[in-house]
């Protein structure tokens, strides 16, 4: 994908995972401009700045990187730099689209986006919502395709529950990994053992979820047999629905607080 410019304000962790994913995927690296006064050092080729440029040609993408709290004070060094021809794209958690068109209202395209780490990788789940058409819809497609698999929601009021799902979950899982480890750990096994072997397991598991015509219900279904030893420890897991409730709990906390975050956002527009 040759002939784009990206300007990227920010590149912490989701931002720097998201320029790899695009580098991988063969975006040149000269596309990109990079401003962060806390980075040390670029990817090869991509030009960093500490401070934004001098406004001039705007380019074709603009993506907001940095941390939600710091919109008020950034819009005005990264408004310069955004036009009519320019897709914003936004990973700012909880900053809702008319929060964004506020602070700018001459972009072209306006697209939120919630990936995880993974987008480095390009195996990132991706939502997307905005209010881009035609070409700009087209372009973002097409920009997420390395990243990952993208899907765009039906309503804004979608993401919160879907940055708890998509975007928090990566942390839920390790959770879920480190636990098993540590079961196993306290029933015998040497610890570091316990881990490489829950890792291992996870990551052979969730190969074979994506792989398979099943989904993951009918999927724990075929691994068990009747009075087996996977049967007798899924009926602990599902004993009043237990692990189901706990995820229930941990993805509504998560949904709650980007919710508190979206309306903290508008408050200070």
């Amino acid at each position: 994908m040759t002939g784009i410019s990206f300007l990227q304000f920010g590149c912490g962790n989701m931002g720097g995972a998201m320029l790899a994913g695009w580098l991988a995927g063969g975006i040149p690296a000269e596309s990109f401009t990079v401003v962060d006064p806390y980075l040390a050092a670029a990817p090869e080729g991509v030009r960093l700045l500490k401070e934004a440029p001098a406004a001039g040609a705007q380019p074709d993408v603009v993506l907001l990187g940095f941390k939600p709290q710091q919109l008020p004070d950034a819009a005005a060094a990264v408004a310069p730099h955004v036009g009519p021809g320019t897709l914003l794209l936004s990973i700012l958690a909880g900053v809702d689209l008319a929060t964004l068109r506020a602070a700018f209202p001459q972009a072209g395209a306006i697209v939120r986006v919630m990936p995880n780490l993974a987008a480095a990788l390009g195996k990132s789940p991706i939502a997307l919502v905005g209010d881009a058409q035609g070409e700009a819809k087209a372009l973002t497609e097409r920009l997420m395709a390395p990243l990952g698999q993208a899907e765009w929601l039906s309503g804004e009021d979608q993401m919160d529950l879907v940055t708890a799902l998509a975007g928090s979950g990566p942390a839920f899982v390790y959770r879920v990994i480190d636990a098993l480890a540590e079961g196993a750990a306290a029933l015998g096994l040497p610890r570091d053992q316990a881990d490489r072997l829950a890792l291992a397991m996870v990551e052979g598991a969730a190969t074979l979820a994506a792989q398979s015509p099943y989904g993951p219900g009918e999927l724990a279904r075929r691994v068990a047999s009747p009075g087996g030893v996977t049967q007798v420890g899924l009926d602990v897991l599902d004993a009043d629905r237990r692990l189901v409730s706990l995820m229930e709990d941990t993805l509504r906390g998560a949904r709650d607080r980007s919710a508190e975050m979206t309306e903290e956002a508008r408050r200070k527009r």
